[in-house]
């Protein structure tokens, strides 16, 4: 069998810390901006999008239900995210979709008014995996394109919902305007691919797990758990450089009964000395800086 999959890692000479002023910890805060962009019949699209509060798909005509909780985000969990972040001198990544920036250009720009950072989570929300790469690369610059007309900034990042193509990385490279991905769900620890870097996300801290059977019910869950996960990297982080990802989501942790969640995650970090917290282009560029020469 070939040797294409990378099961060693690190293993054994594991980087040491490399943050700024000494912090044992970079924190990455995301928010994926998803609302819009789902796939809907009423917006011309194939399909209706079925994974929302409840996991059910209307066939073959629009469904409002869905679309009016994917509304939710923008219109309310929007507001309460960014005052909890600001509420902590936190700065976040926002990854959003590119139909969300020709719908809802005022939202990406608001984002970035706060200094928070807007990077790119492909055309619709979709998967890849079955692009044919000249369809890709399409998606990839369309979207690209319409964050920087919105934002007035171009993104420097990328992330796939879930599953990428074999080309995706490749593609991002060819395009020129990204220097990171967020497509690996393997480490604790970025790692460069020539001079593009790679930030590895996690689905276990993630309120996606707030979704039917993800194991999230309570606020106190989703902290309890995020701050178990930044408890232990932290300590590990006093001798080797280690990353956390905490994924969020406008329609879900937005919601009233979820926000508290957030806000204790950010109350702990912020009573812990010797943490970064930063957008992911921030990381990634200090990444680059220090390590840029580790394959």
């Amino acid at each position: 069998m070939s040797d294409r999959r990378d099961f060693r890692g690190w293993s054994g000479a594991e980087p040491a810390p490399c943050w700024p002023d000494g912090a044992r910890l970079a924190v990455s805060f995301v928010v994926n901006v998803e609302e819009g962009a789902e796939l809907s019949i009423g917006d011309g699209d194939a399909r209706n999008e079925a994974t929302y509060e409840i996991r059910e798909e209307v066939e073959h005509v629009p469904d409002p239900c869905m679309e009016s909780h994917f509304a939710y985000g923008p219109r309310q969990g929007y507001a309460r995210i960014v005052r909890a972040l600001e509420a902590s001198g936190a700065r976040a990544t926002f990854s959003t979709c590119g139909r969300v920036a020709e719908r809802a250009p005022w939202l990406l720009q608001d984002i970035v008014a706060r200094g928070h950072e807007v990077s790119c989570h492909g055309w619709r929300w979709e998967r890849h995996a079955h692009m044919d790469p000249q369809t890709e690369a399409e998606v990839i610059a369309r979207t690209h394109a319409a964050l920087t007309r919105a934002c007035g900034v171009a993104p420097v990042g990328w992330h796939t919902r879930s599953a990428a193509s074999v080309n995706t990385r490749a593609l991002l490279k060819a395009h020129g305007g990204f220097r990171y991905d967020s497509d690996a769900y393997d480490d604790d620890i970025p790692r460069m691919e020539g001079d593009h870097v790679i930030l590895p996300y996690a689905f276990d801290t993630n309120d996606m797990r707030f979704s039917p059977g993800g194991g999230f019910v309570q606020a106190r869950d989703f902290s309890d758990y995020v701050i178990g996960a930044f408890d232990r990297l932290w300590a590990e982080g006093a001798t080797a450089a280690r990353m956390l990802s905490v994924g969020l989501h406008l329609r879900i942790i937005g919601r009233p009964g979820r926000i508290a969640g957030l806000e204790a995650v950010l109350a702990h970090i912020a009573a812990r000395p010797g943490v970064w917290i930063a957008p992911r282009r921030e990381i990634a560029a200090r990444w680059a800086e220090t390590r840029g020469t580790k394959a």
